[in-house]
């Protein structure tokens, strides 16, 4: 509702030459007149001063009439709504204000361009929040929690493929995402391996169901904490405890970081004209992730951290595909349909019948594994790759 400031100074004025006139003949003091004008005492004999001086020409608000020294030109206004009907049709208004301030120069605030947009119709007002919701205690240091979730979406050009994010649940900081066919064991594995790293061994991960990282004997129900996974398995040769969300709302902070990410991220890739994987995942991580962290990070409740550094073992083969095969009377092992010589050896005359250990990695290569030592080194299609001498690994 627009407020007709003239008739608001008129009613003020008259209101004021009413309590004024009580004032003067002594049906009130100072302190009744001003608390009946809603003023401080010295306002009310500022006032006094001035009706007495100029009579109610001293009351006028001299600002009544003129323009605002910070209205914007009418060129300003149709260039932040060119610039939005031409180039960011579908950016969020927050996300759009980003960008006119960094590539474009224009310093507005966000409520200005806002209402600016809204004014135009080309943004709707949104209603007040959402759901009442209880908030969930974030852990109190980076490291204790971290989160990963995938989104199957149509992120680029005509693909519809998954995003895999992991996250820290202390200060929302995506330490890795990476666009994928499919989410499964290996994109899970690379998510992990890249946070390992890059900052050490975490507490504890926090997931869905997904079949990838939990057995569920029953549909819908509790998942088996006995029966593990590969990636279970992983997770708890390198002592971390593994945590399962039995509900969309418990996976809040990931549900709601994807929200912002198919918002935003969807409009820069079609914005640069990315159409292809590899392209979206160079976007993604050198130029998408920095300036999302910078704007989503918030900071932990204390400062230490609960990374602790990882050294000693070779974490690809801890967070990799394990199975046990038994050799065959040619020396080979078969697995995913294909044969695995295994090589002459210092250490055996052969390897037949020998309980062995197939080690499928997350770019696809392969190796075989006699107790703690590696006796071939396979690529993705099954070719002896590499020979290695004597390779130590975590139990």
């Amino acid at each position: 509702m627009r407020i007709n400031r003239s008739l608001t100074e008129q009613i003020r004025m008259t209101r004021f030459e009413e309590t004024y006139e009580d004032f003067r003949v002594g049906k009130l003091c100072c302190e009744e007149a001003a608390m009946i004008l809603g003023c401080s005492v010295r306002h009310f004999l500022r006032l006094r001063d001035k009706y007495t001086e100029h009579g109610l020409d001293g009351l006028k608000d001299g600002r009544c009439g003129r323009s605002s020294l910070t209205k914007a030109a009418d060129s300003e206004v149709e260039q932040i709504t060119q610039l939005y009907s031409t180039r960011y049709r579908g950016f969020s208004v927050r996300h759009f204000h980003e960008f006119a301030k960094e590539k474009h120069n224009i310093n507005r605030g966000y409520t200005w361009t806002r209402t600016v947009l809204q004014k135009a119709n080309l943004v709707e007002k949104t209603g007040r929040g959402g759901k009442h919701r209880l908030r969930r205690p974030r852990r109190p240091m980076k490291g204790m929690m971290l989160h990963q979730d995938a989104s199957k979406h149509n992120w680029f050009g005509d693909i519809i493929c998954d995003l895999v994010v992991t996250m820290d649940d202390a200060t929302s900081e995506v330490y890795s995402a990476f666009f994928c066919e499919e989410e499964g064991t290996m994109s899970s594995f690379r998510g992990v391996a890249e946070v390992i790293e890059k900052h050490g061994l975490f507490c504890s991960f926090y997931s869905d169901r997904g079949s990838h990282y939990w057995y569920t004997p029953v549909a819908g129900g509790k998942v088996d904490k006995h029966n593990l996974t590969q990636f279970g398995r992983a997770l708890k040769q390198l002592g971390i405890e593994q945590i399962a969300a039995y509900s969309p709302q418990a996976r809040g902070r990931s549900e709601r970081m994807f929200g912002t990410l198919q918002d935003r991220l969807v409009n820069e890739l079609k914005f640069n004209n990315i159409n292809d994987m590899a392209s979206a995942n160079d976007y993604l991580i050198n130029t998408y992730l920095p300036r999302h962290n910078k704007n989503f990070m918030v900071e932990p409740e204390e400062k230490k951290s609960a990374f602790v550094p990882f050294a000693g073992f070779d974490i690809s083969n801890i967070l990799c595909i394990q199975e046990d095969r038994v050799v065959a009377s040619d020396n080979t092992v078969s697995f995913l349909g294909k044969k695995l010589q295994i090589p002459p050896s210092p250490y055996r005359h052969h390897f037949v019948k020998t309980n062995v250990r197939v080690h499928h990695y997350v770019d696809g290569s392969l190796a075989v594994f006699h107790g703690p030592r590696e006796i071939g080194r396979y690529n993705a299609e099954g070719i002896l790759a590499i020979e290695k001498e004597d390779i130590k690994i975590a139990a």
